[in-house]
């Protein structure tokens, strides 16, 4: 996982990545990006999408500006750059808060609501974020919803000092490279759920593979970081 010795720390709080993680969500993002861009052309499109599967838990304002940057090379005015992204969130808020919950997501949270914190920290913009879970319903079962412009690695790290957390105390459950790279660079053990087996496992991580959230509360029985 993170490169951690044996702790006898007790898990206190479960960080979650939510698209992939919490709502199968990924394809509509995907979708969304491909009719954002059409008119660019279906080449640069094709490219732009491989670059979003490949770097989820990115926010939409860092790859959008990637698209325009790094394959386009057009310059992007700030007035185009809101105005794509406030297109882009209608294209995703109403379809994202109807997706179905990953399989064992809920049952996990509602058994052990009283047992953990519950975070989510997503690359989705954080008003956001908190709209989609209040239109799901899911409110309840977290502590703080916590999204984009700050990056993942900064919101775990205020997430640490506002709850009293070690790295040892946390679990961090993500989908993406960017997951896994802000949980070892704060030291917080993490757990990839993988929503098939031709998914390749972020360069380095050695941990379980979760197809669904129903294995997780095993897995946290017998939970030690390596």
């Amino acid at each position: 996982m993170t490169g951690t010795k044996p702790s006898s720390k007790v898990i206190r709080a479960i960080v979650f990545d939510f698209d992939g993680v919490l709502a199968e969500s990924v394809d509509i993002k995907t979708r969304a990006y491909t009719l954002l861009f059409h008119k660019e052309g279906k080449e640069a499109v094709s490219e732009f999408i491989e670059y979003h599967l490949k770097n989820g838990g990115i926010s939409r304002f860092e790859k959008i500006k990637f698209f325009y940057r790094d394959i386009l090379h057009r310059p992007l005015s700030e007035k185009l750059f809101q105005k794509l992204c406030a297109e882009y969130s209608g294209l995703v808020v109403n379809e994202v808060s109807l997706s179905p919950w990953v399989d064992g997501a809920r049952d996990f949270l509602v058994r052990n609501k009283k047992k953990y914190i519950f975070i989510i920290v997503s690359g989705t913009p954080e008003n956001e974020m908190k709209d989609i879970v209040l239109r799901r319903s899911m409110s309840r079962f977290f502590n703080s919803v916590r999204g984009s412009p700050k990056s993942k690695l900064i919101v775990l790290r205020e997430v640490m000092s506002e709850y009293n957390l070690e790295p040892d105390e946390i679990v961090f459950v993500g989908d993406a490279e960017t997951d896994w790279l802000a949980a070892k660079d704060s030291g917080i053990p993490f757990l990839w759920r993988c929503a098939s087996n031709k998914m390749e496992p972020p360069c380095g991580y050695v941990g379980p593979r979760l197809s669904s959230l129903s294995e997780l509360e095993t897995i946290l029985k017998n939970f030690v970081p390596l």
